[in-house]
């Protein structure tokens, strides 16, 4: 099914639709009435021949066809906004310090190889870089962006959804060797974690349907996530680790993932700013190139995992 200029128009109102939560929000997000976004969602409906959002006088939820398809819109959205950005900074070169908080273990292995390839292409942006665990006051520090693991609870700041990490369970080939790999949830219970300090000790895990729920005990733990994956590596228990960061190590045979089948919470890495950052075109820029370098760092990581 070729796309056409027209279904194009009805995946981004469809797009904005769900992010804003109802189609009177998204009309006026766009500028359309509420009768034009009605439209372009039941023309898509059409097209699709399948039902996008489940709707009723008070709510709308998605259903499984439109969760799979809002994702492409999604992307197909964030990708015009990041063009039409690229031409901006193209026409004004922005320039000045970002001084950038972010915990240790994403940002070695995400953030410094994405501001890697920034610095390239903005040469004349300063990037101070502050890697630290601990979630820190950035007004008070003169932090001009930070990079976390949780929800924003300061309403003094402004956040934004940077990515959804995946996760998954792995232990060491030594470890399941002296204590056996574990087949169901129940099991896991009965196994030793390398706890993280900073995460929630309760894991849960999902499979058709059904839930399954579970404190994460052990011996050692530790409130940074390189730190847990290297004693995961050594044997010391099992863990819970983000996929980024399992899967090299999975295919180099130092580690091994059990439970693949059952679904465990993804970790939303947002970047959070002071309020007057949202005027800042460098800082907008910098948002809008992490978007970019994470979605084509999830969709490469999700081809290595099929293959």
């Amino acid at each position: 099914m070729k796309v056409s200029f027209e279904q194009l128009k009805s995946m981004v109102v469809f797009a904005q639709i769900v992010e804003q939560g109802s189609l009177t929000a998204a009309a006026k997000q766009l500028g359309l009435t509420r009768a034009v976004a009605s439209y372009h969602l039941k023309k898509l409906e059409t097209q699709l021949e399948v039902s996008l959002l489940n709707r009723s006088t008070r709510t709308m939820a998605l259903t499984e066809a439109g969760i799979a398809y809002y994702e492409r819109c999604r992307v197909i959205t964030e990708q015009a906004n990041a063009a039409n950005q690229h031409i901006e900074n193209i026409k004004n070169e922005p320039q000045g310090l970002l001084k950038i908080s972010c915990p240790v273990n994403v940002g070695m292995q995400l953030v410094v190889p994405a501001i890697n390839d920034f610095k390239r292409q903005y040469p004349k942006i300063d990037i101070d870089l502050q890697l630290n665990d601990e979630v820190i006051d950035i007004i008070k520090n003169g932090f001009d962006f930070a990079i976390r693991g949780v929800a924003l609870d300061d309403s003094n700041l402004r956040a934004t959804k940077l990515t959804v990490m995946s996760t998954c369970i792995c232990g060491s080939p030594d470890y399941f060797a002296h204590f056996g790999k574990p087949k169901t949830p129940e099991q896991l219970q009965a196994h030793k974690w390398v706890v993280y300090q900073l995460g929630s000790k309760t894991l849960t895990l999902q499979k058709s349907g059904k839930k399954y729920s579970l404190t994460m005990k052990g011996d050692l733990s530790t409130n940074n996530a390189a730190a847990r994956t290297a004693f995961v590596e050594a044997g010391h228990g099992i863990g819970r680790i983000p996929l980024y960061d399992a899967w090299p190590k999975v295919q180099a045979g130092s580690l091994e993932i059990v439970l693949d089948d059952y679904k465990s919470k993804d970790i939303e890495l947002y970047g959070v700013f002071p309020p007057g950052g949202a005027g800042s075109k460098k800082l907008r820029l910098f948002i809008d190139y992490l978007k970019n370098y994470f979605i084509k760092k999830h969709t490469a990581l999700g081809m290595l995992k099929k293959n």
